[in-house]
C-alpha cells in the first residue's frame, strides 16, 4: 500500500481519467475524477458551469475543490482537468503536497487533434472549432502555453504511442 496521493494532470484528451481509474485499480487504492467530483457538488455538468457561469467562475471552483480534496489527506489517484494546474494557485497547492506525486501525462497535438475531434461538442473549450486542421493548430498554442505548467510535475509519462499496461508500467516504475 502507498502512502501517498497520486496526481495525474495533461491537456484534455490524454486519458487522465482513463490511466487514473486503472492505475486506482493496479494500486488497490480510491480514485477520484476532479471534473466529476465538481459536477456532483455543483449539480450541473462542466459544459453548464462554463455556459451558465463562464470559465472564470468555473476556475474558481475547480481552484476550491481542489484543495478540498489534497485537504482530506486520502490516498488516492487523482485526475485533473486540462486547466487544472494552470490556474489559481493549483500547481503551487500540487508542488507544496509533500503527500503527493505529481504525473504530466505528454502527447503530441496530433494525437490529440485525432483523440478529440470526434468528441469535440463535449469539449467546451473546442466545441466551436470546425476543422482537425485548426484543432492542431489550437492544441500546440495551448500546449505551447501550459507546458510550463504541466512541466513541473514531478514526474514526465510520454504516452505516445503506448498501450495502457506500458504507461501504468512507467508510472509504477517511478513510484518504486
Amino acid at each position: 500500500m502507498i502512502n501517498y496521493s497520486i496526481i495525474l494532470f495533461g491537456y484534455m484528451g490524454v486519458g487522465k481519467s482513463y490511466i487514473g481509474k486503472k492505475l486506482s485499480k493496479k494500486l488497490m487504492i480510491d480514485f477520484i475524477d476532479l471534473d466529476n467530483y465538481i459536477e456532483s457538488h455543483e449539480k450541473k455538468s462542466i459544459s453548464n458551469i462554463f455556459l451558465e457561469k463562464g470559465e472564470v467562475y468555473f476556475r474558481n471552483i475547480e481552484n476550491k475543490y481542489l484543495e478540498s480534496i489534497l485537504n482530506k489527506n486520502l490516498k488516492c489517484v487523482i485526475s485533473t482537468g486540462g486547466g487544472t494546474p494552470c490556474y489559481s494557485n493549483n500547481i503551487e497547492l500540487i508542488k507544496k503536497n509533500k503527500d503527493l506525486k505529481s504525473f504530466y501525462l505528454k502527447t503530441s497535438s496530433n494525437q490529440l487533434s485525432n483523440r478529440l475531434f470526434p468528441e469535440k461538442e463535449k469539449r467546451p473549450l473546442i466545441s466551436s472549432i470546425n476543422s482537425k486542421k485548426e484543432l492542431n493548430i489550437f492544441i500546440s498554442k495551448h500546449l505551447f502555453e501550459r507546458n510550463v505548467f504541466y512541466n513541473k510535475a514531478d514526474y514526465i509519462i510520454d504516452i505516445e504511442k503506448k498501450n495502457i499496461s506500458k504507461v501504468l508500467f512507467e508510472i509504477k516504475e517511478k513510484l518504486t
